[in-house]
């Protein structure tokens, strides 16, 4: 009887160990994988206490943990102005952005009508077309209008949609039954009391993504509001403050590394609270063609 039970008892045990040794090497790539993303954040992390002298140095960790650097950055640059403005564009780009790309996503998803194929065509295009293709024709479109020197020529455009955000909504659309649509058609619904209240409840995680990339975009973008806005200090928003504080302090990198933290902060909490939305709709995201 024993005979019978060791082969079975030693082929548990290898699978046991096996197992093991797998979950160990899987683990041990994604904590080395963590580890080389993560050098380039504690190396900013580290600089921001130094003082100004050892800051650059050969010696990583810090002699003395200088945390008043987050306060005198507020003290040698206009910060909290620089916020506003970021804050101002980003959500603002982000509410227009939806409330313009959401129907056009819609109708190119769930509506039959004539030319949707080539305006979704039309769409896949503006997303190749690199954006300083455009800058000159645009930048003297927004002087005429006296618009230059402010964040309003990035903010205004999108009220007339994204290309990318609405390719990311109708791929996420599709993945949603037309069947509910028209179950809420037959109970008396038009089609836009459909979108607001059974498709857009349903579509959530795919908006969320939407919105967290444009935010994302709109809080990092540095071309479009050194071209309309470089010439107003006022109107900076943190990239283009982050990016001329070196030439400002001459180049206290304890300083501007603080400041550098600073700005990394709100998106790392945004994407902290969102990860699980974000990462629903984008894994949901092009399910169907």
């Amino acid at each position: 009887m024993t005979a019978v039970l060791n082969p079975d008892r030693a082929d548990l045990v290898r699978y046991r160990r096996n197992r093991r040794l797998n979950w160990i090497a899987v683990h041990s790539l994604g904590l080395a994988l963590g580890v080389v993303f993560l050098l380039p954040l504690v190396f900013v992390l580290l600089t921001a206490v130094m003082s100004d002298e050892q800051a650059l140095t050969a010696n990583l960790w810090p002699q003395e943990w200088h945390w008043e650097n987050f306060a005198q950055v507020f003290v040698q640059a206009p910060m909290l102005r620089f916020l506003l403005n970021s804050l101002l564009y980003s959500v603002l780009a982000t509410a227009f952005m939806l409330v313009s790309s959401i129907p056009v996503a819609y109708a190119l998803a769930k509506l039959r009508w004539r030319g949707r194929g080539v305006s979704f065509v039309l769409v896949i295009a503006a997303m190749m077309l690199p954006p300083q293709v455009t800058a000159v024709p645009l930048y003297i479109l927004w002087t005429r209008f006296e618009l230059t020197g402010t964040l309003w020529p990035l903010i205004i455009p999108h009220l007339f949609g994204d290309a990318f955000s609405i390719f990311l909504l109708r791929q996420f659309f599709l993945t949603i039954p037309r069947s509910y649509v028209d179950a809420a058609k037959v109970d008396g619904c038009s089609e836009f009391t459909a979108m607001l209240r059974i498709v857009l409840p349903m579509a959530r995680p795919g908006i969320a993504a939407a919105a967290m990339f444009c935010f994302l975009y709109t809080w990092n973008d540095f071309f479009g509001p050194l071209l309309y806005a470089g010439e107003n200090q006022q109107s900076w928003t943190l990239s283009v403050g982050l990016a001329s504080f070196r030439g400002m302090h001459r180049v206290e990198w304890n300083l501007t590394m603080a400041a550098t933290v600073l700005v990394m902060l709100p998106v790392i909490v945004l994407f902290l609270f969102a990860q699980r939305a974000f990462v629903r709709g984008i894994t949901f995201t092009g399910v169907k063609g």
